[in-house]
């Protein structure tokens, strides 16, 4: 069996519990060094296999894979945050497919939601908000037309946006082309739930400057709207004139 483990935001204690338990199990770990937190490693038994995907090729992670499952062995592919954001895991589930070889996903905390954490802030709040939009600037690798980020900034919604920190002169720009007012809050998080986290509250105008300010150049979301202003509607939900199936109004 091969398991996908998501690591979590960034602290080793965030990891989920069956995630640390597939940790303690794997004969073999396949890890994305160059952002899950190598303190997750010391979940692994001494005999464990230990390799480092920062600096391998897919197909030398998926023949380290495949020749262990193979050889009747417990393999965890872990992946930072959850992998089914900006992991690259799709491609390594189509490969075990073809291959025949049995697979499983252990889900993970998102650093968009670790960031959420760090900001004390809830994305969606009643007439502010109620959509996330999880994107990221074209850099070496495009993004799809229809999602340049003019065009999905013009919905106004909430906006994380990964893997663009070193671009944020032109992430301005292109933010307040789409939609964004100048003083529209923003904040950046660096390395969210790690030791070494930073939060930097700013605007969509001003994220570059506070960027250069805190030395912040990479490893951390841009956060985008009103959901971090202080203006917004109280939830039905606990509203006491509205009914719920578990209450009902008061008169």
């Amino acid at each position: 069996m091969i398991e996908f483990v998501g690591a979590g935001p960034g602290a080793s204690d965030l990891i989920t519990v069956r995630g640390a338990k597939l940790l303690r199990e794997a004969d073999v770990i396949v890890y994305a060094g160059s952002l899950v937190n190598a303190a997750l490693l010391d979940e692994a038994k001494p005999t464990c296999e230990i390799y480092n995907s920062a600096k391998m090729t897919l197909e030398e992670v998926l023949e380290v894979m495949i020749a262990a499952e193979r050889a009747g062995k417990r393999v965890v592919r872990l992946h930072t945050g959850d992998p089914c954001v900006y992991g690259a895991h799709r491609e390594q589930m189509d490969a075990l497919d073809a291959a025949g070889i049995t697979y499983e996903v252990c889900p993970g905390v998102s650093s968009f939601c670790g960031a959420a954490a760090a900001l004390k802030a809830e994305y969606t709040l009643p007439e502010v908000s109620q959509t996330v939009i999880l994107t990221r600037m074209e850099g070496r690798t495009p993004v799809p037309d229809a999602e340049q980020i003019e065009k999905l900034a013009a919905h106004g919604s909430t906006m994380v946006i990964f893997l663009s920190s070193g671009m944020l002169e032109q992430l301005s720009a292109r933010l307040i082309a789409g939609g964004y007012a100048p003083e529209t809050p923003a904040a950046i998080v660096y390395k969210a739930t790690w030791d070494d986290e930073k939060v930097v509250r700013t605007t969509v105008a001003g994220l570059a400057e506070a960027a250069r300010a805190h030395n912040i150049s990479k490893t951390a979301l841009i956060t985008v709207g009103g959901f971090l202003g202080t203006e917004y509607e109280r939830s039905k939900l606990y509203d006491p004139t509205f009914t719920t199936e578990f209450r009902e109004a008061s008169k």
